[in-house]
């Protein structure tokens, strides 16, 4: 064998392509197009090629496995008569159909029980398995109008972003999350929420969740293992505080907030708080018992300040949050899921001095910071104003939706009590006793007629009314109507009518 030949010998032994791990030593000889086609009609048959799929250009390929072109044309052109794909110009060769054939049996995977959805003590899934549920009219609470999510702002200030961005700035972020951002969330927090902080104190993180559990294993590290709440309060929330901690010791609420008698009977060290629009009941921290509460954080007291709606008011002036006040014990955690959309997943939290090293160590190992291009394009939003033009849109839209949820309310659901109107994004009900019937209940009928809500017993651990919480800003105003009517018929229907309790779907 002459030299030229045992080089295309040796190319030839190392012809393969990463596209279905084709390797042409396995062709027999002379037999490279038929080996070819029948590799491709068997990742078409099991799926590796489905429907839709853009097979490479034939001279790509060929060069790849180091064979002729014709090798490559000949098997497309194969497939292709079969039906199993189609040329379609510039757009190359791609899959259209799978070949006709007795249907594949799949192997059932071991049974396994599927826990019950509106049960009375919810466990850590439930709101997964509550928003994989479809139902035709979603009143679930804290969505915001997800349709108004400004498209052409986010655009713009996208392609602004990359227009300006430098090599350098792709690469690993600062953990903290980009100064720009930090600067933007301070100048926000100044302006709207009456908070004077160094941009050097805010951390970008994932979320609220996020925050919560940053916070958690700050505390516990601190040696700070409980963590009070309010009750009724955010399900979710006390779930991811729990988490981390030992105990999450309930705390009663009435007409003016948390009852801070109860809170220091509990003997906990730190207290999560809702105080601008307590979730559910949409009570504002009174005045009276603010003070009485900065007592007690005075004396040492750290308090958890989750902002999470307050920029959403229809009928009363703005509430100034707790870190305003009382910075050094207060963490403070907000976040733009209300604002524009959880999908971004993007929030910001700011603690006091002595657990910003921590808080800052649990993030590093968390995930190393948030992702940079996002946080740049939210940056860009805040300092144009395009975030708050939209805050204005969404207020006009959700007030209409809440007005139209109450209206609906007073005709479907007259003997129901109506709390927190003034604010946010949701309705409380609390709806008369009566025996046999429980607010679990009465979700499950709602969500079998096709309407999705959350019972208030899920968000109360103390003795309280029954009631549900609907969500109005992610609903049009035909939704809502029906929505309540449902309801309206379920509550007049005898107790016994009303199926408790069906399984998750």
């Amino acid at each position: 064998m002459n030299r030229s030949k045992a080089e295309a010998s040796d190319r030839s032994k190392e012809a393969g392509a990463d596209f279905l791990q084709l390797d042409t030593a396995e062709a027999p000889p002379g037999g490279l197009t038929d080996w070819l086609a029948r590799r491709l009609r068997e990742a078409v048959a099991d799926g590796r090629l489905p429907a839709g799929t853009r097979l490479p250009a034939s001279r790509v390929l060929a060069a790849e496995l180091g064979v002729s072109r014709g090798v490559v044309t000949d098997a497309y052109q194969r497939l292709a008569e079969e039906g199993q794909v189609a040329g379609r110009g510039r757009g190359g060769t791609v899959v259209v159909a799978a070949p006709a054939g007795p249907p594949a049996v799949p192997v059932a995977p071991a049974p396994r029980p599927v826990p019950a959805l509106f049960r009375d003590d919810p466990d850590s899934e439930v709101f997964d398995r509550l928003r994989g549920t479809p139902a035709r009219i979603d009143l679930t609470p804290g969505v915001p109008d997800l349709a108004a999510f400004p498209r052409a702002a986010w655009l713009r200030a996208e392609r602004a972003v990359l227009d300006g961005l430098a090599a350098a700035d792709l690469g690993y972020g600062d953990v903290r999350g980009t100064p720009a951002l930090r600067r933007a969330v301070a100048r926000w927090l100044a302006r709207n929420r009456g908070i004077r902080a160094d941009p050097d104190e805010v951390l970008i993180v994932a979320g609220t969740a996020q925050a919560l559990a940053l916070l958690g294993r700050a505390l516990g590290r601190a040696g700070v293992h409980e963590v009070a709440v309010e009750d009724p309060g955010s399900l979710g929330a006390r779930q991811h505080l729990a988490h981390w901690l030992a105990a999450t010791p309930p705390v009663p609420v009435d007409a003016e907030g948390i009852r801070v008698d109860a809170l220091r009977a509990t003997g906990a060290p730190a207290v999560l708080l809702t105080p601008a629009h307590q979730y559910p009941t949409g009570v504002v921290l009174g005045g009276d018992r603010r003070r009485e509460l900065l007592r007690w954080a005075g004396e040492g007291g750290l308090v958890v300040e989750d902002d999470y709606d307050a920029e959403h008011r229809y009928d009363r002036p703005p509430v100034p949050a707790l870190r305003a006040a009382l910075p050094e014990q207060v963490c403070y955690a907000g976040s733009v899921s209300k604002l524009l959309a959880p999908a971004l997943r993007t929030g910001w939290l700011l603690v006091p001095a002595r657990l910003r090293e921590a808080v800052l160590d649990a993030k590093r190992f968390a995930d190393l910071g948030n992702p940079v291009l996002p946080q740049l394009v939210l940056a860009r939003l805040m300092e144009s104003g395009d975030l708050d033009r939209h805050l204005r849109l969404l207020r006009r839209r959700h007030r209409r939706r809440r007005d139209a949820m109450i209206a609906a309310i007073r005709t479907h659901l007259p003997a129901a009590t109506v709390h927190g109107a003034a604010a946010g994004l949701h309705l409380m009900l609390t709806l008369p006793e009566e025996p046999g019937r429980t607010d679990t209940g009465l979700a499950a009928a709602a969500l079998a007629e096709g309407v999705k809500v959350q019972p208030l017993s899920w968000h109360a651990r103390l003795p309280y009314p029954p009631g549900l919480v609907l969500g109005y800003a992610a609903g049009s105003v035909a939704e809502i109507t029906e929505g309540v009517a449902v309801l309206g018929r379920l509550v007049r229907r005898p107790p016994s009518a009303v199926r408790r309790q069906p399984s998750a779907r």
